[in-house]
């Protein structure tokens, strides 16, 4: 019988074969003039200098935790494996966060040029940047979880040391353990370019914007390009590093409880072949993202959406066949999870785009209340990231209940587990696609400043701006998609742990009634908001800096307001990175050392309520967040639009105020948070062994 598992690398390969092809076909596009091509390449230079400095930092944690990993497994706390599959996971999340950055700064002037001739030239150059970045992200996780597998299966089989079901069980276990290389580096890659892009964005707005009263993106605001430079590294870099890990860690984790519900080799094969499967949908759907020149941006956010919508339709489609061939027409009901995910993205991110879109009353209302001032700003964006929570968590809770119950949950309990898994892998299933739609973002934002300082045409600038403007709408929509898939994500993950926990000989009391559940819970609800106030703090003193360094240019560089002069670009460039470097470390050490440290202080039952209560903090704080960032900051860009005063007035003004609070809030703490709730169940499954023996609670 054909083996459907070897459907996994060959989806990982056509996958990376496809990026491959988008990529070259981008670098053939022309750049543009000579002054287009220095600022790209300034930007370039900029990202590629902050990601090595980023990478030589987090190589010396990865050597470190490596060590500590082996010296784990030497006595006998996890199989020899895991340390070098952490390194893996960490160089495959890095690599991926690497090369969607490498094209995305080598299309932003291409994406410019491109609107000379028409916006669908440009969307088309920036939507398939982002497809890079998507399609990158999938293939090297399929292709990492494809090595271990085999490679794990071939040692068992020829050390004859598992047969049967015993075999399979012991390469998901080990597996289980992978996400936490990729997890780690994604925290560094999603905290630290959170910062950096922040600090460069509110530094280069509170002064250039505000005080000096000159357009974004202006030539002569020497924080200009390190914010360009920030939109790379952040909303680039650090979303692929985000999207790997929860992509790979639904995988390991659904492969595991499929394992556990009983149905061995077939249990991996269903979520390992989906994944494939979703590589082809997002190829396709590719291919329908298309505009007419004068589109509105509602006819841009159906082009994009065409795409989506196409490929969740194979999917949907494909997955039927896929069940019923692989486990049969008795679980028919794990086809039913699989839709519930997908439905449940679709849904997340068209609320999201509700709440966050400047065609929609909450976001005007935002925008209405900056005739009063930054205060009713700052309320309105509040109120409204608070009242956007409510969808997302009824439709994320409809979706656990539906899977669980639908794939058999009602007679096997670990069945209904394995069906909210699987629901986390077809809300994921998309992310080939989903993920271009958000990092092509970014590309038009930066074709934008490229088209202000090259002094193209208003006409180009106005193009652009059209693109940058629907990308805050997608880039908000895919950080609820990213929110969505890590809430299902980080579930099963927590059913992994006690699957984990149960391998090891260990039972856990799981009551509510036991205190240790409960100290667990409270620890792991404040957790968010600490880690919050951490990176929100980082954000703030970093932009402090980057504030005061462009004050001091424009007070001291004589003829730069008169355009006469060149502001030292690389200075600012300089600042970011060093703050961010300095700041992201305290913040990402966190996730690893309270979950061991409640393990070993509390017990491991103490662990399933720390997650459980991080989980449902930090699902819903992330939320709000996001979509108040969201909010604000299309607010801001309504009122340019001519509305309420337009551009310069005091209504502008409170609305800048209101998107430089935003920025922490929807590109630093917000999303960072769903990396958060996932390594730290990471570490609980990587460490359990080691709770178990040395807990001072037994």
């Amino acid at each position: 019988m054909f083996d459907l598992l070897i459907l996994a690398p060959l989806g990982s390969i056509f996958a990376l074969g496809f990026a491959a092809y988008l990529a070259i076909s981008i670098l053939r596009k022309d750049e543009g003039n000579e002054r287009m091509r220095q600022i790209a390449c300034a930007v370039r230079q900029g990202a590629s200098a902050y990601l090595k400095r980023q990478y030589l930092g987090v190589a010396l944690f990865f050597v470190i935790v490596f060590f500590i990993l082996l010296l784990l497994a030497l006595n006998k706390y996890l199989t020899i494996f895991v340390p070098f599959a952490f390194l893996t996971g960490g160089f495959f999340s890095g690599l991926s966060g690497f090369i969607g950055m490498s094209i995305a700064t080598r299309s932003s002037a291409r994406t410019a040029n491109a609107a000379i001739k028409s916006l669908n030239s440009a969307l088309r150059i920036a939507f398939s940047s982002g497809a890079v970045m998507g399609l990158t992200v999938v293939g090297l996780g399929l292709l990492d979880l494809s090595i271990w597998y085999y490679f794990l299966n071939w040692y068992y089989e020829t050390h004859a040391l598992f047969i049967g079901a015993d075999k399979i069980s012991a390469i998901t276990s080990t597996m289980l353990c992978f996400g936490m290389g990729a997890s780690s580096q994604a925290l560094f890659a999603r905290v630290g370019g959170g910062i950096f892009t922040k600090a460069a964005d509110v530094g280069a707005d509170l002064v250039g914007k505000i005080e000096a009263g000159i357009p974004e993106d202006d030539p002569r605001n020497p924080a200009v390009i390190a914010d360009n430079v920030g939109d790379n590294v952040g909303d680039v870099a650090g979303m692929g590093a985000d999207l790997y890990e929860s992509y790979v860690g639904s995988i390991v984790a659904t492969s595991a409880l499929g394992v556990a519900a009983g149905l061995g080799v077939l249990g991996v094969t269903v979520p390992m072949v989906m994944a494939a499967v979703g590589v082809i949908a997002s190829i396709i759907g590719t291919f329908f993202v298309r505009s007419k020149e004068e589109a509105t941006q509602a006819a841009l956010l159906m082009a994009l959406r065409k795409g989506v919508f196409v490929s969740a339709g194979l999917i949907a489609i494909i997955s039927l066949f896929l069940v019923a061939k692989t486990l049969g027409w008795q679980h028919i009901g794990i086809y039913y999870a699989v839709l519930s995910g997908l439905i449940a993205g679709i849904l997340i991110g068209l609320s999201t785009e509700y709440y966050t879109s400047s065609r929609y009353s909450p976001t005007r209302s935002v925008s209405e209340a900056s005739l009063t001032g930054p205060a009713t700003v700052i309320i309105g964006g509040l109120a409204v990231g608070m009242l956007s929570t409510a969808i997302p968590v009824v439709v994320v809770c409809i979706a656990i209940l539906a899977s669980y119950y639908l794939s058999g949950g009602a007679t096997n309990f670990n069945l209904g587990l394995y069906g909210v898994g699987i629901s986390a892998v077809g809300m994921l299933s998309t992310l080939g696609i989903t993920l271009a739609t958000d990092a092509y973002g970014p590309v038009a934002d930066n074709a934008g400043g490229n088209a202000q300082m090259s002094n193209l045409e208003p006409e180009i600038r106005k193009r652009t701006d059209a693109l940058d403007s629907l990308g805050n709408t997608t880039a908000a929509t895919g950080k609820g998609f990213a929110i969505g898939s890590a809430a299902l994500t980080a579930l099963a993950l927590i059913a992994a742990y006690k699957e984990q926990v149960a391998l090891f000989g260990k039972e856990m009391e799981l009551s509510l009634m036991n205190p240790r559940i409960l100290i667990g819970i409270f620890i792991g609800g404040m957790l968010p908001f600490l880690f919050c106030s951490l990176t929100m703090s980082a954000v703030g003193r970093a932009a402090g800096k980057i504030v005061i360094e462009v004050r001091r240019q424009f007070k001291e560089i004589i003829g730069l307001m008169e355009g006469k002069a060149n502001a030292d670009y690389a200075q600012c460039v300089k600042i970011a990175t060093t703050a961010a470097q300095k700041e992201m470390i305290i913040p990402s050490l966190m996730a690893i050392i309270v979950p061991v440290a409640t393990g070993l202080l509390v017990g491991v039952e103490s662990v399933a309520g720390l997650l459980t209560g991080a989980t449902v903090s930090g699902f819903v704080l992330a939320v709000m967040m996001a979509n108040s960032g969201g909010a604000w900051d299309n607010a801001k860009k309504y009122i340019e639009e001519g509305n309420f005063g337009g551009k310069g007035s005091l209504a502008h003004k409170a609305g800048v105020v209101g998107d430089t609070v935003g920025d922490p809030f929807k590109d630093t703490s917000g999303p960072s948070l769903n990396i958060l709730i996932k390594l730290m169940s990471m570490v609980a499954i990587v460490f359990a062994s080691f709770m178990i023996k040395n807990s001072l609670f037994k």
